[in-house]
């Protein structure tokens, strides 16, 4: 080769380092946020959690970062923790109203109701005209039995019209305490407006198989798979289901040789 040729594959390199250094710079506060909001929609709780972290080391004081951490931990059922990096933050953002929330919700979760409630009360004081807050308080009456939640989820749609993230999150607190038909028509519902999210299908498919629609929910899984092939949840909960009709089929096929 000559070494003219040898000069312009080093320009070519050289390139590419610079725009893979331009591209570094670019990964600030605003671009670790982003991925962390998808991370999280896509049901990546804690690859979220690792990147709203992330965006903490560019800007200490972005209030929707702590509250993310917060969330997240939520999402993975680390209430303890949940708790104690809710008061941190609520040391430097004493009055963040989703902050309260979040704290309540993870009060609620480890069985202090009184601390839930108040917590919660105070979000609504302050400003609580967010989805989120109401999810929460949603979130922290089932944890107290009471009626009054289905207003509170009412609330938020109200305040994020057709979003299916208010859907999806509505849907997987009713989950959590077991409320599986109501989750069922928020999940439906939130499918109708962003049938190409795989995430919606899978959990679609979760609370039909919680119900006993074991064909909906086996449609709904491979709706899933098919719009993320690579989704290690989807493909668990496909085996999952296998086994559950497998032992039904077995089940079935006793009952008719015993007559039982």
């Amino acid at each position: 080769m000559s070494r003219f040729g040898n000069l312009e594959l080093g320009d070519e390199s050289r390139e590419r380092e610079l725009k893979h250094e331009a591209k570094e710079l670019v990964k600030g506060e605003a671009y670790y946020a982003s991925e962390a909001h998808s991370a999280f929609e896509n049901g990546n709780f804690e690859s979220a959690l690792r990147l709203f972290s992330k965006v903490l080391e560019f800007n200490p004081q972005h209030i929707a970062a702590w509250t993310g951490q917060v969330r997240m931990l939520i999402e993975m059922k680390e209430y303890h923790e949940a708790r104690l990096w809710a008061d941190k933050a609520l040391e430097r953002f004493p009055h963040e109203p989703e902050l309260m929330a979040a704290k309540a919700v993870a009060l609620a979760r480890i069985g202090d109701l009184a601390g839930a409630i108040a917590f919660s009360d105070s979000s609504i004081e302050e400003r609580g005209d967010s989805p989120y807050v109401w999810i929460a308080r949603g979130d922290v009456l089932l944890a107290r039995k009471e009626r009054r939640a289905d207003y509170c989820f009412e609330k938020a749609q109200l305040l994020a019209a057709r979003d299916w993230v208010v859907n999806w999150l509505a849907a997987r607190v009713r989950y959590h305490y077991g409320q599986f038909a109501l989750a069922l028509k928020l999940l439906q519902e939130a499918v109708d407006w962003n049938s190409g999210h795989f995430m919606l299908w899978l959990e679609l498919g979760r609370c039909q198989a919680a119900v006993g629609l074991v064909s909906a929910a086996r449609n709904s899984y491979g709706v899933a798979r098919e719009l993320n092939p690579q989704c290690r949840a989807t493909i668990e909960a496909i085996t999952a289901l296998q086994q559950v009709s497998w032992l039904s089929r077995i089940r079935s096929s006793l009952k008719r040789i015993f007559g039982r």
